[in-house]
């Protein structure tokens, strides 16, 4: 079979996927504007192509993100007709179409299957919109006219879909019904063999200080600091947990980019606008018992979360970030936000424990009880663990589902070409 994968950034949600595809024999190829250069990668043939223009200065707010989809999809669009003058016919295309790449694909090869990567829908009711209005930079009344603008991508994906995947119920349920008989959910999968607890784990903080299980650590982690993932409600309730845990080492784990939402004020960084908040409130004592860690290699970050006391975890009503999974292979102690993606996963004295988002106090006191309290984090490990290996295993759950999903994608009647 020939698979064709589109990701703006691959191997992204496909890094498993598409190894696997290849491995058992399938051509499998990739294009994405972020390869550098043309190579193979676990037996998958990567493509680059370029973006030849930016975005139009001056457009209209509501226009712009749809903009930027339709000059990506038109580079992929580009570079799929040259792969196609090679000689290159997909059975089967796997796309995350969140950026807009796939969405003329269908004109180069019509009799190809598509696969669509549903990873969140942008949702104008509340909890999906307004959720947190400190950061609410649109006035509600304007929620609904300005997502359906920005929904247009998916709009244009919907007819020319055969078969969606999405990772968890909780965003497979924020799409319209239109999309629903479409989405079958199964997550990417986590490798609980490797993302084992260790016992004899040690990390390095960048003032030299090294830390072990017998450390008191509390951990926090997102791959940018920012409000989507609840950075500012952990700064907050910074000064109270190292006052109240005065032997305590706070480990935090994140860059200094956007991932998701708004950007903050030009010349600044949500990290940065966040420390200066609370600074004030925290003795130079304490204060260097917090460790930035920036990005840090993956067999720090195992180290860290198996050295963890408690690990606290937030987020909007939004996509589940992985690193909540493995932390909870790992056996850490989860102290996570009361969110719909979270309570997909976390249950609360179960094997976690559970806080409203905007409740400093409460996270406190939860963070005070999985460290004060082995006999329950051990409990909250065990069963966070055996969750995890049950529901979300690489290799003996989500991998064969995934596999299975693209043999019945290639099976099916390809949707008609666009008029």
């Amino acid at each position: 079979m020939k698979i064709l994968f589109i990701h703006q950034n691959f191997p992204g949600q496909f890094k498993h996927l598409a190894p696997a595809l290849a491995a058992r024999g399938d051509e499998v190829i990739a294009l994405s504007p972020q390869i550098k250069t043309a190579h193979r990668w676990q037996g998958v043939r990567m493509i680059p192509y370029r973006i030849a223009r930016g975005s139009t200065r001056g457009m209209h707010p509501w226009v712009a993100d749809f903009e930027t989809k339709v000059i990506r999809a038109e580079a992929c669009f580009n570079a799929a007709l040259q792969l196609r003058a090679q000689g290159f016919e997909p059975d089967v295309i796997v796309a995350h179409f969140g950026w807009g790449e796939s969405m003329f694909l269908k004109d180069v090869w019509p009799a190809a299957r598509i696969g669509l990567f549903c990873e969140f829908f942008n949702r104008p009711d509340y909890p999906y919109a307004g959720f947190d209005p400190e950061f609410e930079h649109h006035p509600p009344s304007h929620n609904g006219p300005r997502l359906r603008v920005r929904n247009l991508n998916s709009d244009i994906h919907l007819p020319l879909c055969d078969a969606a995947l999405s990772p968890t119920q909780f965003q497979a349920a924020s799409y319209p019904s239109a999309w629903q008989d479409k989405i079958t959910v199964i997550h990417d999968g986590i490798d609980t063999a490797q993302l084992t607890r260790r016992a004899d784990a040690q990390l390095t903080t960048p003032s030299g200080r090294v830390l072990t299980d017998q450390d008191e650590v509390i951990t926090f982690v997102n791959r940018n600091f920012e409000p989507y993932r609840g950075y500012h409600i952990f700064m907050r309730a910074l000064p109270e947990l190292l006052r109240s845990r005065p032997n305590a080492h706070v480990v935090m784990v994140g860059d200094d980019d956007v991932s998701y939402g708004a950007r903050p004020p030009k010349g600044s960084t949500w990290k940065q606008i966040f420390i200066d908040e609370v600074r004030p409130s925290i003795p130079d004592a304490d204060w260097a018992r917090v460790h930035f860690m920036g990005r840090v290699p993956y067999d720090a970050f195992t180290a860290m979360l198996s050295i963890s006391g408690a690990h606290v975890y937030l987020t909007y009503p939004f996509v589940l970030s992985w690193s909540l999974l493995e932390a909870m292979s790992l056996g850490a102690p989860i102290v996570a936000s009361s969110t719909g993606p979270v309570t997909e996963v976390i249950q609360e004295g179960r094997n976690g424990r559970l806080f409203d988002f905007f409740d400093t106090q409460a996270l406190v006191a939860q963070v005070n009880e999985c460290l004060d309290d082995r006999d329950m984090t051990g409990g909250l490990r065990a069963a966070a663990r055996a969750d995890v290996v049950a529901q979300y295993d690489l290799q003996t759950h989500c991998l064969p589902k995934l596999l299975a999903w693209v043999d019945a994608l290639a099976q099916m009647d390809a949707a008609p070409a666009p008029l």
